[in-house]
C-alpha cells in the first residue's frame, strides 16, 4: 500500500513538471461572427465586441487584438473613439484570455495567428468594399507582426501596432533565460503573481484600478504561458526586419514606456527597414505609456490612426512621426 501511495505521489509530481498547452480540436464548423462571439472552425466561441460608426459612413474595418492577460474590453475607449471617426472595430478575446475557453492556458503562436487571419477574412466579408486594418496592443501587436510575415494572403491593407511586445530572447539577459528554463523544467504549471514591482503602464489610473478589480483580467500567470509569450515576442522581434510595406504599417511607441525595456525597443526600432512613409511609418509619442491607446491623451493617437488610414503619405496630425 505504501509503495502504491508513493507511486501515486510520484505521478502527481511528474505531471506538475510537464507543460500544459491548450487542446485545439479539428475543424468542425464554418467560422463566422455573431453579435457577441467569433465562432472558430474548431467550434470555440471567442467573446467579441463590435463598435460601428453611427453618424457617418463607414470608411474601413479594423480588427483589434488585446495585450497579455487582458481581453476585448481593452478596446472600449479605442473602439468608441475610432467609431466616432468613421471606422468599425472588431475585438475578440484571444484563446486563454478573458471569457475565451481554457482560460490561463497558452494556445500557440500558430493558433493565435490563424485566428487573426480568419478574423481578417470575416471582417472583409462583412464589408467587402471597405479596406481592413489590424490594430494591436502589446501582445496583440506581436501576433500581428508574426502574422503579416507568415500570411501574405491576408486581406489586410495595413497594420497599426501600439507598443508591440518585442522583448524576445534576443534582448533578454542570460539570467532571465536561465531562470525561465529552470522554472519550465521544475514548475511549468505554477501560476506566479508579481509582487513588489511597480511599473506605470498608463497615466490613466482610473482605468488601471478598473483592470485590477476586473475578474476577467488574469492576475497570476502560469510559467508555461509566460514562456509561450516570450516565444511569441521572439518571433515578433525578428518579424520587424522583414516588414516589406505590403501591407503598410504604422508602429507607435511612447517615450514613457515602462513595461518593455528601453534596450529591446531601441534594438527593434533599429531593425525596421527604411521605407517610404506611405509604406512604413514610426511614430514616437513623448507623453505616452505602454497602454497608449488608453492613456488620458489617447485621442491624439485616434486622430493619427484615422489620418494615416485616410492618407498614409501625409504627416500625422500630432507630428509624432517627425520625432527622431
Amino acid at each position: 500500500m505504501k509503495r502504491l501511495f508513493a507511486s501515486l505521489i510520484l505521478l502527481v509530481l511528474l505531471a506538475a513538471c510537464t507543460s500544459q498547452w491548450q487542446e485545439i480540436g479539428p475543424p468542425v464548423d464554418t467560422p463566422h461572427f455573431t453579435d457577441k462571439a467569433f465562432h472558430t472552425a474548431d467550434g470555440a466561441d471567442l467573446p467579441l465586441r463590435i463598435w460601428l460608426p453611427w453618424d457617418k459612413p463607414l470608411e474601413a474595418s479594423i480588427i483589434g487584438l488585446h495585450g497579455f492577460n487582458d481581453y476585448n474590453r481593452a478596446f472600449d475607449a479605442p473602439g468608441k473613439g475610432l467609431a466616432r471617426r468613421g471606422f468599425a472595430l472588431y475585438a475578440f478575446d484571444q484563446r486563454g484570455f478573458g471569457g475565451a475557453p481554457q482560460r490561463g492556458l497558452w494556445s500557440s503562436t500558430d493558433q493565435m495567428i490563424d485566428d487573426l487571419a480568419t478574423a481578417a477574412r470575416l471582417a472583409k466579408a462583412a464589408h467587402p468594399d471597405k479596406p481592413v486594418y489590424l490594430l494591436g496592443e502589446s501582445m496583440g501587436a506581436a501576433v500581428m507582426l508574426a502574422a503579416v510575415t507568415r500570411h501574405a494572403d491576408m486581406p489586410v491593407d495595413g497594420i497599426i501596432l501600439a507598443a508591440p511586445a518585442i522583448w524576445g530572447w534576443q534582448t533578454q539577459s542570460s539570467l532571465n533565460r536561465a531562470v525561465m528554463d529552470f522554472a519550465m523544467a521544475v514548475m511549468p504549471r505554477v501560476a506566479v503573481q508579481p509582487n513588489g514591482v511597480y511599473r506605470e503602464a498608463s497615466n490613466n489610473h482610473y482605468m488601471l484600478r478598473q483592470m485590477w478589480r476586473d475578474p476577467k483580467i488574469i492576475k497570476a500567470t502560469r510559467v508555461d504561458t509566460a514562456f509561450g509569450l516570450v516565444e511569441l515576442m521572439t518571433e515578433a522581434f525578428d518579424a520587424g526586419a522583414k516588414l516589406t510595406g505590403n501591407p503598410r504599417w504604422l508602429i507607435m511607441f511612447g517615450d514613457r514606456e515602462d513595461i518593455l525595456t528601453s534596450d529591446s525597443v531601441a534594438s527593434f526600432i533599429g531593425s525596421l527597414p527604411k521605407l517610404p512613409p506611405e509604406q512604413g511609418r514610426l511614430a514616437l509619442y513623448p507623453q505616452s505609456h505602454h497602454m497608449m491607446l488608453r492613456d488620458l491623451q489617447a485621442r491624439v493617437l485616434y486622430d493619427d490612426i484615422a489620418a494615416w488610414i485616410r492618407d498614409p503619405a501625409a504627416n500625422l496630425p500630432s507630428g509624432a512621426d517627425k520625432a527622431p
